[in-house]
């Protein structure tokens, strides 16, 4: 057989078979997993390239007469209804049994479960088909935000949803550190479709699970979903407020009156150190703001790594006494934002010793800078050769004195 001539003969190749599935499910599975390619490879505005391949397809397969194509096309135009000529599309004279249930699914239950440090939440669907018999088997949609990242890192679409219902609950009651609860099927969507307009844009997609096969798929079960009438944390847009100076202040000083900065003999610390003190609780701040989904009480194991053994080094310059400072101010402010969240005691020690593993990699990373961008590795410079960055006139003075050493780091 000679080889497909274009990408829409080989989407037809591939699906050749797809009149022989069992049923409406299968079918849509098949179609989404054809269109993750198409998804894999775009480098920006994924979901909408997968839109206009599927308007493309179908109107230059539009005179296909055979069962797989006119079977493929209904696929299609049901998985991604928004994309021009999907509306028109037909089953054809050959069209199986199940065509009629192609997206013909009822939600029967929404669920959420995640880790109580909040790095990490799983939204899960179940849905059912009008007619089982050829629609398929109730079926469960994952999806996994990662709030760290800010991006629905995977989704997953698989059956049968009670199997998959029953094990996520048996491993939320066994784990200690985790929760799970029934959620608003319109938070569900918000939340799942939000972090999702943020993926579909990644240059490169996290490599593991089943995130461009079953994007598809998952869509669209989240377009049948109720939108959102609930109150949102955010100004409307999706993107909550920053801390106004007067809320950070109010947070340092509603820390350091409590017990875990006592703890730490953070409360008492002589004049000389309330410099580097406030200049750490500053960093604490801005990095919760750092994040998609910035909240200044939200501490982990994993967000104390990002912080003291990335973000820091990348985006501020310590001094020795700020760098010996620093953990320790971590240390108290993850237990102090652990009380107030009401998290078990577990949590509060895995952090706690996290933190304190840390420190021999945060004092290399430290010293040797090797993580600092090159603005942060300029300021550290400066001030290594003591010239104040806020001095215009010195400032000027460093560049010309060191401009040669300047061009020759900096090559045209």
């Amino acid at each position: 057989m000679a080889p497909p001539q274009n990408p829409f003969d080989a989407v037809l190749h591939a699906a050749r078979d797809v009149a022989k599935l069992d049923c409406a499910l299968d079918a849509e599975m098949l179609g989404a997993a054809l269109l993750g390619s198409v998804y894999a490879i775009a480098d920006e505005d994924r979901n909408g390239v997968v839109r206009t391949f599927v308007s493309d397809f179908l109107s230059a397969t539009a005179r296909r007469r055979t069962a797989a194509a006119t079977t493929i096309r209904t696929v299609f135009a049901a998985l991604v209804p928004d994309a021009d000529g999907a509306a028109g599309v037909k089953p054809g004279t050959q069209a199986p049994s199940w065509s009629d249930q192609l997206g013909k699914v009822r939600l029967t239950g929404s669920y959420a479960y995640g880790d109580v440090y909040g790095d990490q939440t799983s939204y899960l669907a179940t849905f059912a088909y009008d007619d089982s018999a050829s629609g398929g088997p109730e079926h469960a949609v994952v999806a996994l935000v990662d709030h760290n990242i800010g991006i629905t890192k995977d989704v997953f679409v698989g059956g049968p949803a009670e199997r998959i219902l029953e094990q996520v609950r048996q491993m939320c009651a066994d784990d200690a550190l985790t929760w799970f609860r029934e959620e608003d099927p319109s938070r569900l969507r918000r939340e799942v479709a939000r972090h999702l307009d943020i993926t579909d844009e990644l240059e490169a997609l996290p490599q593991e699970g089943s995130l461009a096969t079953d994007r598809a798929l998952v869509g669209a079960r989240l377009a049948l979903l109720p939108t959102s009438t609930l109150p949102d944390d955010s100004n409307n847009t999706g993107t909550p407020e920053p801390l106004s100076a007067a809320d950070r202040d109010r947070l340092v000083r509603a820390f350091l009156s409590a017990p875990e900065a006592a703890r730490l003999g953070l409360d008492r610390l002589p004049e000389a150190d309330l410099a580097s003190l406030h200049f750490c609780l500053s960093l604490v701040l801005d990095h919760a703001e750092s994040f998609p989904d910035p909240d200044p009480m939200r501490w982990s194991p994993a967000v104390a790594g990002l912080f003291l053994l990335d973000w820091v080094h990348r985006r501020a310059v310590l001094d020795m006494d700020d760098a010996a400072l620093l953990p320790r101010v971590v240390r108290g402010w993850a237990g102090y934002a652990a009380r107030l969240r009401g998290l078990p005691a577990e949590a509060v020690s895995q952090t706690d010793e996290a933190v304190e593993e840390m420190v021999p990699e945060f004092v290399r990373l430290y010293t040797t800078g090797e993580r600092r961008s090159p603005a942060t590795a300029a300021v550290a410079q400066l001030i290594a050769d003591g010239v104040d960055p806020s001095d215009p006139a010195a400032l000027d003075a460093w560049i010309e004195a060191n401009r040669q050493r300047l061009d020759d780091d900096n090559p045209a």
